[in-house]
């Protein structure tokens, strides 16, 4: 599969649920043939306090967001640069969620974009650990300072590219793979094809 017109985004959140939690980080990289041709990161204003274990993961305060870019203007620009794209992310039900949360309150609309979750691909050809990290180290693909959103999307697009001179990741397309024990997700993109996962362990 030709990787010709992907964006790869990531979002540092508030919480785990895109419902009532906001997004505070947003970071995308969209890329044409193996190059990356255009890119957008900002913090995001949030009102309220963080919880000291958002500060943990992200190293991100209260006081580093008090000034940072408006919700609405931060998810206008990023609805730019995906366009026509296939969005990419690594556990996109979570980012995918959120972006359908913002677009539904700012457009009244959601994405009807095609996906590729390097998670399910991790699930599906490895066995465990599956998280960003341990899939770049498999893979020899350097990640600095993660859980920064600007890191992890360039380490995922990376992965993703990896993963494709493996073998194609068209079967992926829009398969979005869920854990077993959790059962199906509250919400999903109307166009993912759901499968159950079983970890498998080495």
């Amino acid at each position: 599969m030709r990787l010709d017109n992907i964006t790869v985004l990531d979002f540092e959140t508030s919480g785990l649920d895109p419902a009532r939690d906001r997004v505070i980080e947003v970071a995308a990289i969209r890329c044409y043939g193996g190059e990356i041709v255009s890119q957008f990161q900002t913090l995001v204003r949030f009102e309220g306090t963080l919880a000291p274990k958002i500060t943990e993961i992200t190293g991100l305060t209260s006081a580093d967001l008090v000034h940072g870019m408006d919700e609405e203007t931060s998810f206008r620009i990023l609805n730019r640069i995906i366009g026509d794209s296939i969005i990419v992310a690594h556990n996109a039900l979570f980012d995918l969620g959120f972006l359908h949360h913002a677009l539904m309150r700012f457009a009244k609309r959601s994405f009807s974009n095609d996906f590729l979750d390097t998670l399910t691909i991790a699930r599906d050809r490895h066995t465990y650990p599956h998280n960003l990290k341990d899939m770049c180290d498999r893979y020899g693909i350097v990640l600095e300072g993660a859980h920064r959103s600007l890191n992890d999307i360039i380490a995922c697009w990376k992965l993703l590219e990896k993963m494709n001179e493996e073998n194609s990741v068209k079967p992926y397309l829009n398969r979005l793979g869920y854990m077993t024990k959790y059962g199906v997700p509250k919400w999903s993109p109307k166009q993912a094809n759901l499968v159950p996962v079983e970890i498998k362990y080495a």
